[in-house]
């Protein structure tokens, strides 16, 4: 009763951060800077770096995907959990923005994703429910603990739990970046909490013209 009443004022508190405005704050393993590369904001110390790969995860409908099915596609990839109280409803609510403000042609070309760093909690059903506050065409991944961390390695996702003294419910301490990735999986580019929709619009309009 007591988890089942945590989960209800989650949902609760997400679908007031999408009508209201919300403190961004980093949750992150480190203090990064930024650096400019042909017009997108990724990590300093990325840059070049291989992020991505193959793995095997199942969506929130319950069918078995892999990185296959969305080879071609560009992708905005968020890594999070749907018991976070403001950061990661924030950020889907961005990309949610992000995929309303473009031109309809190019965000056909891309394909949304929140893949969860919490398999524990967030099973199929859980994801179904919590996707369903977002973009229609965002698709929900989770699965084994291990196939969550072979995708994690492969995007170098930081995330920990964490269970304070007094804590009902665990949290996860995780890395917050949308990851925009190109149709062959190459990094375009890592964007902050601090990246406004505007921005994240603006930057992606630019490499989606070139194709």
């Amino acid at each position: 009763m007591e988890k089942n009443l945590t989960r209800i004022l989650v949902l609760f508190f997400a679908t007031l951060v999408i009508g209201g405005v919300v403190i961004y704050t980093q949750i992150s393993m480190n203090s990064v800077a930024t650096v400019q590369n042909k017009g997108s904001r990724v990590i300093d110390g990325v840059a070049g770096i291989a992020i991505g790969g193959a793995y095997e995860l199942t969506d929130h409908t319950g069918a078995v995907r892999t990185d296959k099915d969305f080879a071609g596609q560009y992708k905005l990839i968020y890594f999070g959990f749907t018991y976070c109280p403001a950061i990661c409803p924030t950020e889907l609510q961005k990309i949610t923005a992000v995929m309303a403000q473009l031109p309809q042609d190019i965000s056909a070309k891309i394909q949304p994703l929140f893949i969860t760093v919490d398999p524990q909690r967030d099973t199929v059903d859980v994801l179904k429910d919590y996707i369903s506050l977002f973009h229609e065409r965002i698709i929900g991944l989770t699965g084994t603990p291990e196939q969550i961390d072979t995708v994690k390695k492969a995007y170098r996702v930081f995330a920990k739990q964490v269970q304070e003294e007094g804590m009902t419910e665990y949290t996860m301490d995780h890395s917050s970046y949308i990851y925009f990735m190109s149709p062959d999986d190459q990094l375009l580019g890592m964007y902050r909490i601090q990246d406004t929709p505007g921005y994240i619009v603006n930057d992606v309009v630019n490499p989606l013209k070139l194709n």
